[in-house]
This record gives structure tokens, C-alpha cells and sequence, in this order.
């Protein structure tokens, strides 16, 4: 009886429980600390001289969290990007420095009221989890990799209560790869996960919409227009993020104080409009119960845009996630209302649109289509939409995909590393790389590619079973190439192995 799946499943759950009471405090904290915030916000209005301490505060968190920067660079950002590195060979660093710092630097920033997401955080504390106990018990190679992408999955699914979706986004945007060892990992720790964060929070959907009806296919050309305009739009969200380090490497502050910035400039936003701080969730529910007229959906835009770029540039500990679902709902309700303006939909629509744009502005940016439609159908808690979902999504990814547009979390990552060089450890590693309709090595014999020296291509997997590979086999579109490297090599082989498996276009 082979029990290697059991092991990996019963390994995943552990991952999954522990990553699960983790995430579930972090949301916790950061819910609360947004309350508190904004009760804040509250009382100076009341008492305006209180506007003076509250800045000292602000300038000293902002100093806190530069200088665990400083000492921990892998906890800027998302985290999203360092998880995919660690998956992919070409970074790696020690869980617990990053996983306290993570934890509290999340809370900090996020609970702030700077329009920054749990989610991508909650990856990064899943992941250094799954690598935490990897490390406990003594696992190397594909198994470590197994438990960092079980314990990302299981982060995302605790932050989001969404199990099918989370698993779906490590297979499909962070690990490239539909591995069974890595998804049924990723599973069982997405479902564990998200039974200890239903016990923390309910059943309720995290963005549970009521909406009046199903789209009908009469307003179907409106789903095209829809995902068109999130394309533009995601396109251009992408372009801002990634330019947006540029841009304060222009000011005369040392980098790790970049945080004061968005720390001062949320001061006047949380006085003047408290309501949208945060990652966007309350704005996502409160834009589809009550939508504002047109002009405001368009001034909410313009900040929420300007203002998620500028925390997420700074470099502090938090996501975009959440934020481009919330943009996303956004440019639904413009989009929506204009057509309603214009007499091309009735009114009764809009709350439709909303949750299909955030579908679409996801995908566009993160091109990672499944994960978008399983994500919103999970977070809302409806099938009905499954359809409607797959047209915006589609769209918006084909438009951004035209442009020329790269999916956001590997450009991040690309920011973070260099391609290594070969080297020796002596300690032997597997990677596995999928053939897909269309590559270069589709109908061809191994004999007909020059592989990286420095790699053995040892099994080709056909869907149940293995092939023993000589030079006259020939490899078809859904095998699944087996190679053997030098651990400290897997990078190297990695990007030398991603030219010969490239899609012909």
C-alpha cells in the first residue's frame, strides 16, 4: 500500500490547523484595530487638538514597522512574491524572523487603515508556517515545497474563507503547476484552515451581496464592454504598482521610511472619509447596498487607486489583493451606472456588475482567470453567477493580455531576484514541468532539445503512470517532465527549462 498521499494529506492538515488559529488572529487584530482607528478618527473630530498626538503615533508605528523592514526585508509587500521565489528555487530565508514580523507588521499596517490587504500577508504567515514545520520535521526537497504551498494555501483560505479558490490560486499563479502532491497538500490545508476561521468569524460569506436577479443573456454585450474596461484599467493599476518603488526612490528619505508617507497621508482621508479605510472589504458591502450616485463612485475610485498604490509602494507589510477586488467592484458600479445613465440596463443590474467586476479586475491583473471566478463564487456564496463571472473574466484577461500586460505577482517577483548561476550543493532536488498544447517540445523526441547540463530528465508522467525516457520518446501536450538537479541549481534549471517547455505563438 503506498501512503505517500496519506502522508502528504495528514502533513497538510497539521499545516492547515496551525496556519489556520494564526491567520485567524491576524484577521482578527486587524478588524478590530481598523475600529479602533476610526474611532479615533471619531473622537478628533470631536476634540480636534487630539489630531496632535494622534500624528506622533502615526510617525512613530511608521518608524517601527521601516526599521523590522530594514532588519527583514522578505516582509515588504504582499508576500506573494517571496512564496512564489521559495517555490520556485530562486529565494529562501528563515520562517520565523519573517513569520513574527509578518504578524505584527501586518497588524500595524493594515489595522492602520492604510489601503493595504490581509491576503497576500496571510499567504506569506501560512507559507513560513508550512516551512516551520518542514523544517520540525525534517523534510527537504519536494516535501518542504509541498508544505510552504500547502501553508499559503491555507493562509489565503483563512483570510478569505474560500478553500477551492485558495488552493486553486497556489496551482494556477504561485507554484505553475497542477502537481498532485502539491495540490492535494494544498487542499487538505485549505480545508483545515478554513474550519478553524469559520469557528473564528461564522458562515456568513465574506462578501455576502444580495442582488435582485440573474443576468439575463440580453445584457451578455454588456459583460464584453465590462471586461474591456477592466482590462484598460487593470493594465494600467499594473503599470502604476510596479513603477510606483521608482517613484520614491526619487524622494531624499531612506527607503525603510518610505511608510511615513502613506502613515501622514491617511490622516486627512481617515478625518474626511473613515469609512474607506482598510482593504476595501466594507467598501466592497457598502457599495453594493447602497451605490452612490455616479460622480462619487468616480472620486472613490480616483483615492482608492492613487492612495492603494501609494501604501503598497512604500513597502510596507501588506497586500493588494483585497484592494484589487475592492477597485474592481468600483469600476463594476461605474461601469453599470453609466450604462444605466445611458439606457442600455436597468437599474436592478448594478449589484450584479459589481461582483462581476471584481472577477474580472482580478483576473486581468493577476492573470489567473480560474482562481478569479472560483474566488468571487466562493466569497459571495452563489453558483449563479459562474457564467457571467467566465465572460467579464475572460475579457478582462484577454485585454490585458494584448497590451502586454504580465501577471502582477511574478513582475514583483522578477523586481526581487536575478536568475542564478549553477551551483553545487551535492544535495539532489525534482522539478516537475508541465507540457502544454502548443510548446515547443510538443511532438517531439527528448534526443531533439539540448537540456541544461546541468539537469537529468528522469520520468515523463503520463496521466496515471510513468515513462522511463530514452532519446526516441516522444513527448505530448500533458505530460509532465520529471528532472533531477542539484538543489542549489533549481533556479538556474528552472528559467533554462521554461524556455524549452514556452507556448509557440
Amino acid at each position: 500500500m503506498d501512503l505517500t498521499r496519506f502522508g502528504a494529506i495528514g502533513r497538510g492538515v497539521l499545516v492547515g490547523l496551525i496556519a489556520g488559529v494564526v491567520v485567524s488572529v491576524f484577521r482578527f487584530c486587524i478588524e478590530y484595530g481598523l475600529k479602533l482607528v476610526q474611532w479615533v478618527y471619531g473622537q478628533i473630530l470631536v476634540t480636534p487638538w487630539l489630531v496632535l498626538p494622534w500624528i506622533v503615533v502615526s510617525v512613530v508605528v511608521a518608524v517601527i514597522l521601516g526599521l523590522m523592514v530594514k532588519h527583514e526585508p522578505d516582509i515588504k509587500g504582499s508576500g506573494i512574491p517571496q512564496v512564489e521565489g521559495q517555490l520556485a528555487g530562486e529565494l529562501d530565508y528563515a520562517w520565523w524572523p519573517v513569520l513574527w514580523r509578518k504578524f505584527v507588521g501586518g497588524i500595524l499596517g493594515i489595522g492602520s487603515g492604510l489601503f493595504l490587504g490581509r491576503e497576500g500577508p496571510s499567504i506569506q504567515l501560512g507559507a513560513t508556517i508550512g516551512q516551520g514545520v518542514a523544517e520540525k520535521l525534517h523534510r527537504k526537497g519536494a516535501d518542504r515545497r509541498s508544505l510552504i504551498a500547502g501553508g499559503a494555501a491555507a493562509g489565503l483560505s483563512a483570510a478569505f474563507n474560500a478553500p477551492i479558490a485558495s488552493t486553486l490560486f497556489i496551482v494556477e499563479e504561485v507554484y505553475h503547476n497542477f502537481s498532485p502532491i502539491i495540490w492535494t497538500t494544498a487542499l487538505a490545508s485549505a480545508i483545515a484552515s478554513n474550519f478553524i476561521s469559520l469557528n473564528f468569524f461564522g458562515l456568513v460569506p465574506v462578501l455576502h451581496i444580495p442582488y435582485g436577479q440573474t443576468l439575463p443573456l440580453s445584457q451578455y454585450g454588456n459583460l464584453i464592454g465590462l471586461g474591456v474596461f477592466l482590462g484598460v484599467f487593470g493594465y494600467l493599476y499594473q503599470n502604476v504598482t510596479l513603477t510606483m518603488p521608482s517613484w520614491y526612490a526619487k524622494l531624499r528619505l531612506p527607503s525603510w521610511l518610505d511608510g511615513l508617507i502613506p502613515f501622514l497621508l491617511v490622516i486627512p482621508i481617515g478625518l474626511l472619509w473613515p469609512q474607506l479605510l482598510g482593504g476595501g472589504n466594507a467598501v466592497i458591502l457598502n457599495i453594493a447596498a447602497h451605490t452612490p450616485v455616479l460622480t462619487a463612485l468616480i472620486g472613490i475610485f480616483v483615492l482608492r487607486f492613487v492612495f492603494s498604490t501609494i501604501s503598497y509602494g512604500s513597502g510596507l507589510p501588506g497586500g493588494i489583493f483585497l484592494p484589487i477586488l475592492s477597485l474592481g467592484a468600483i469600476l463594476g458600479g461605474i461601469y453599470a451606472e453609466t450604462m444605466v445613465a445611458l439606457g442600455w440596463m436597468p437599474q436592478h443590474f448594478v449589484t450584479n456588475f459589481i461582483i462581476f467586476a471584481m472577477a474580472g479586475y482580478f483576473a486581468g491583473i493577476g492573470k489567473a482567470p480560474f482562481t478569479a471566478i472560483l474566488l468571487i463564487t466562493e466569497m459571495v456564496g452563489t453558483l449563479h453567477h459562474l457564467m457571467p463571472l467566465a465572460v467579464v473574466s475572460m475579457t478582462a484577461y484577454l485585454v490585458v493580455d494584448l497590451l502586454g500586460g504580465a501577471p502582477i505577482y511574478e513582475a514583483l517577483l522578477e523586481k526581487l531576484t536575478q536568475p542564478k548561476l549553477p551551483e553545487h550543493s551535492g544535495i539532489q532536488d525534482r522539478l516537475e514541468f508541465p507540457i502544454f498544447e502548443g510548446s515547443v517540445l510538443e511532438g517531439h523526441q527528448v534526443r531533439d532539445f539540448k537540456w541544461p547540463q546541468e539537469s537529468l530528465l528522469i520520468a515523463i508522467r503520463r496521466g496515471e503512470r510513468q515513462v522511463i525516457p530514452h532519446g526516441d520518446t516522444l513527448m505530448r501536450a500533458g505530460d509532465t517532465l520529471i528532472v533531477l538537479t542539484d538543489r542549489s541549481n533549481r533556479a538556474w534549471v528552472h528559467h533554462a527549462i521554461d524556455h524549452l517547455t514556452a507556448v509557440n505563438t
